[in-house]
């Protein structure tokens, strides 16, 4: 009995009680993470280039 209120109160609450966004605040959402996340892989990208070059550039001085 206590699954059944459970799934009961659950639906009632995401059906009336939750405010969805709309499509368009959804896809201004979703173009402001893929936004983000490409210029964080960018960053972690030159990170890794500079990082690398450096490393050669110490390593060659030793070999």
């Amino acid at each position: 009995m206590k699954i059944k209120t459970y799934f009961q109160e659950s639906y009632n609450e995401l059906v009336h009680k939750v405010t969805w966004p709309t499509w368009k605040e959804l896809q201004s959402s979703a173009t402001i993470v893929m936004i983000a996340s490409i210029i964080i892989a960018l960053v972690i990208f030159v990170m890794d280039f500079i990082i690398e070059n450096l490393m050669d550039i110490i390593y060659s001085l030793f070999y």
